[in-house]
């Protein structure tokens, strides 16, 4: 018989615990920013209609959907059909991002607040080739503003997630700003074909991943001549070095009294204006003008944006407005502007620079016993977890059967799947034990005392039980406040 395999498919990964304990540190930091400027939490299911996701990420988003196959009787019905189609064996797939479940959400619940601020956290899932920081399974963590045309929606949404990559430890990320707009004009502009248009932001979209020579090979093969290809590449990277401003006095003058100013303008209008904005903001001293910036998702109708970091092919997280997204759920039209961090290529950042801060997960202590009741164990130990250390509650594992002490001591020295993931006075590094136990014996049990032991040290003493956490604070065991490293 074949072993089963026991690796996790490709593309999608186990998190072990000291591995959650990090990503749950980023996630409350990324809530804590959220919160701040008044965005609630929203979950929506893993599961949608396919009718839900079609049509809404592009061509090419729609072939990285995974679908599921209908059910049962349903399924086998449709393979015994002869010239079945896809829509016949398919009617429901798994999220590709946060964005269309939300605007469904707003297009079903009228009773919503006019202007919707949601932040969201939730898995979803892509049928892409996995490499460094891309899964087929990730997290995203999605702000948004439903209901405001202002840009001050964008603006906000710019400062917050600029602010949870400086709360993080970042300080060298770059907020790329554009407009769908100021590209379809420069498309235009280049003398490309308005029906050519979505396959050359397709090929423009990858300029940070194949260069200007990949971009202007792609576009020649997508049948757009090289004269229209080297314009339009001319007006999309003039050299940033000259400002952000200059960039866009640059552009009007380029575009001149042409047809494609007329939707060049107020495109150039609303990014000088953004710009004003988020001068006053957490993301003042990261903002660039890039109007190479294309963002492959077709839904989007004014600014966009990008967060990149030095190191890290593609972006941390992206996004910009879609005014007509919800509307695709026949509702009226409802603007919307939003950004999406993704969490994994975070994570992966924070431990290539060594940003995390220092972390305890697991037990502070393993009560360790022999020559007395069950019972008694079960009633120290709740008397244990009753007291508070570094101001939360004692956290004690039980050792879960009867043995001599000496084996139960060498389980809490012994490598520990739950040992706190931190070098600090009161823990040892991953991957090995517990640094304290607490001893309950016979005359323990009778006198209403513990003994506690600091393993690295040695240290032991026997005390009241109700001086435990007192007595631990004694041995540096406290733990450290969760500060980012390099703040």
């Amino acid at each position: 018989m074949s072993r089963i395999s026991t690796k996790p498919p490709s593309g999608t990964r186990d998190f072990l615990p000291a591995d959650l304990a990090r990503r749950r540190f980023v996630v409350r930091v990324i809530e804590e920013v959220f919160g701040s400027y008044g965005f609630v939490a929203l979950e929506t299911p893993a599961i949608e209609n396919l009718s839900t996701l079609l049509g809404k990420y592009g061509q090419e988003g729609d072939q990285l959907l995974y679908r599921l196959l209908h059910r049962r009787d349903a399924l086998t019905r449709a393979l015994a059909t002869a010239g079945v189609g896809e829509a016949e064996l398919a009617d429901q797939g798994l999220r590709y991002d946060l964005t269309v479940p939300l605007a469904r959400v707003v297009a079903e619940y009228r009773e919503l607040p006019r202007f919707f601020k949601r932040y969201q956290i939730q898995p979803v899932w892509r049928a892409d080739r996995p490499g460094r920081g891309r899964f087929r399974e990730f997290y995203q963590c999605d702000v948004d503003i439903v209901g405001a045309d202002s840009l001050l929606a964008e603006a906000e949404v710019c400062a917050a997630t600029a602010q949870v990559l400086g709360a993080l430890g970042f300080k060298d990320f770059v907020l790329q700003l554009n407009h769908r707009q100021l590209l379809r004009a420069l498309v235009s502009a280049a003398g490309i074909d308005a029906a050519q248009e979505g396959t050359a932001l397709v090929a423009v979209d990858k300029l940070d991943k194949v260069g200007q020579a990949g971009v202007q090979q792609e576009l020649t093969a997508r049948g757009i001549g090289p004269q229209a290809a080297d314009r339009l590449l001319e007006l999309l990277t003039r050299d940033p070095a000259a400002g952000d401003r200059a960039s866009i006095d640059w552009l009007r003058a380029e575009l001149g009294p042409t047809p494609a100013a007329a939707l060049a303008l107020p495109a150039l209008d609303q990014l000088a204006a953004l710009l004003e904005l988020l001068a006053a903001t957490p993301a003042a001293a990261h903002v660039r003008l890039n109007p190479a910036l294309a963002r492959g998702l077709s839904y989007y109708t004014g600014p966009i944006f990008e967060l990149t970091l030095p190191g890290l092919a593609g972006s941390v997280g992206g996004g910009g407005r879609y005014d007509n997204l919800i509307g695709m759920f026949g509702s009226q039209p409802i603007p919307a502007v939003g950004c999406s961090l993704g969490l994994e290529r975070i994570l992966l950042l924070l431990e290539e620079r060594g940003l995390y801060p220092t972390l305890t997960t697991g037990p502070d202590l393993l009560l360790c016993w022999f020559g007395v009741e069950l019972d008694a164990v079960l009633r120290t130990a709740h008397a244990l977890r009753a007291q508070t250390l570094g101001g939360r509650g004692l956290r004690v594992e039980v050792y879960p059967q009867a043995a001599k002490l000496a084996k139960q001591l060498q389980y809490a020295t012994a490598p520990h799947a739950t040992a706190p993931h931190a070098t600090a006075p009161h823990a040892t590094a991953p991957g090995v034990g517990l640094p304290a136990v607490a001893i309950l014996g016979a005359s323990e049990a009778s006198a209403g005392t513990i003994t506690l032991k600091h393993l690295a040290s040695g240290q032991q003493r026997t005390v009241p039980l109700a001086e435990a956490s007192e007595t631990l604070q004694g041995l540096a065991l406290t733990p450290p406040a969760l500060t980012p490293a390099g703040s």
